[in-house]
Order: structure tokens, then C-alpha cells, then sequence
């Protein structure tokens, strides 16, 4: 009924949406701009976490630095990645940086702020028994800490793969000749709205399997650290 009342050519049936995926694989097209933002989204994501855990152990721990860091924080916080795009482009021109600049960006700040908050909430008596065995820094930090907080990261790592990835899509949208994001604003040029469905409907598969994926990571590292997960899905 729905199709019925509109042009294919702006809203193709699920055959058609189908038959244009199939296309796509076909020729390898689908295929060769999902490597790419693959690459894109694990170099960005990757630094975005490894940076965000680590600045948040150390800000979590040193109570007054992160108060005087929090302020510019949540300044910088709500702030889209994509009103940066002007800039990460005059400086860093077209091509994969200014992507992998907007995930690193968007993923950066969950996995931050949720650091800091799971370090803060560490029970107190794991501090103290680490004292009375003489851990100090930085094993306390990274062998007892990090475990301990670990369930709240997790929670920002999930938080920042949906928000960056998102925000790589549409990073390739306005600032990429390869990519997701790209094919579809090239299939929209093209006038092939059953393509831009084929497009869209990949993408959340991606992400799906992507969330997936780091929640298995997630559950091997709480397996390896011995930590109950935070988290029942």
C-alpha cells in the first residue's frame, strides 16, 4: 500500500532495495567502501579508547586535577564532531584524517567521562588491601583499578562504537570520496534511492555486528580479570 502511493524512484519496494544490495556485492562496490570505513572506524575508535581509558585512570584517580579539568570537558562535550569539520578539513584537507578525526572525537568522550566515573566508584577496600600488600603506581593503577572500573567502561566503549559510528557515516558523508557514507550521497546523485536504502540498511548491520563483536571482546577481558559483568543483556 505504502509503495503504491509514491514513485519507485523515491521509494523502492524491499525487492528492488534487495536486487540494489545485490548489485552492489556483485560488482564489489558495497564491499570495497565497507573496508574502508572499517579502517576508518578501527583506527579512530581504537585511539579514541586506548586515549580515553588512559586519561580517565589518571583523571579518576587524581580527584583534584579532574576538577579542574572537568569544566573545560563539558565545555568540549556536547559539542558534534561534525561542527569541527570545517577546521579538521582547512587543516587536514579531504581524505581518510578528517573521518578518522571525527570518530576519534565522537568516541572520545563517552569512554573518557565513563572512565573517570568507574574509577571514582572503585570500593575503597580494594585500595586499601592493594596498600597493605605495597602495590604502588603504576600497577595499582592498571592491576587493580582498571579491573575493578572495567564494568563502567565497558559501558562507554558501547556508548562510543554507536556514537562513532555514526558520526563516521555522516563524516563520510560531507568530507570523503570513499566510504559508506560517501555511497550513499552518491547514489542519491545518482538518483538510485534503492541504493541509498541498500546503503542505509547495511550500515545498521554493521553496527549490529560490530556491537556484537565488542561485547564478546568485553566478556573475554572480564573472563581473563576475573570481574562479575556490570551489565545483564
Amino acid at each position: 500500500m505504502l509503495t503504491g502511493r509514491y514513485e519507485p524512484s523515491l521509494l523502492p519496494s524491499p525487492v528492488k532495495v534487495l536486487e540494489g544490495m545485490g548489485e552492489l556485492v556483485k560488482d564489489g562496490t558495497l564491499i570495497t567502501h565497507f573496508k574502508v570505513s572499517l579502517s576508518r572506524f578501527i583506527t579512530g575508535y581504537t585511539v579514541a579508547a586506548v586515549t580515553g581509558i588512559s586519561l580517565g585512570l589518571v583523571l579518576g584517580y587524581n580527584k583534584k586535577v579532574w576538577e579542574f579539568v572537568e569544566p573545560v570537558v563539558q565545555l568540549l562535550r556536547p559539542v558534534s564532531p561534525i561542527a569541527w569539520f570545517p577546521f579538521i578539513v582547512l587543516w587536514f584537507g579531504i581524505g581518510d584524517v578528517p573521518a578518522i578525526i571525527i570518530i576519534f572525537i565522537a568516541g572520545f568522550f563517552p569512554t573518557l567521562l565513563s572512565t573517570v566515573s568507574g574509577v571514582r566508584k572503585v570500593d575503597p577496600a580494594y585500595l586499601n588491601v592493594a596498600n597493605n600488600f605495597g602495590i604502588r603506581q603504576p600497577h595499582l593503577l592498571f592491576k587493580i583499578i582498571l579491573p575493578a572500573a572495567f564494568p563502567m567502561i565497558a559501558n562507554g566503549l558501547h556508548i562510543a562504537l554507536g556514537t562513532a559510528w555514526v558520526f563516521l557515516v555522516a563524516g563520510e558523508m560531507v568530507g570523503a570520496q570513499s566510504g559508506l557514507g560517501y555511497l550513499i550521497i552518491d547514489s542519491r546523485n545518482s538518483l538510485r534511492s534503492d541504493l541509498i536504502l541498500a546503503g542505509i540498511i547495511f550500515i545498521g548491520i554493521s553496527g549490529l555486528v560490530l556491537d556484537r563483536l565488542i561485547k564478546l571482546l568485553e566478556g573475554y577481558i572480564e573472563r581473563q580479570w576475573g570481574v562479575s559483568e556490570g551489565r545483564r543483556n
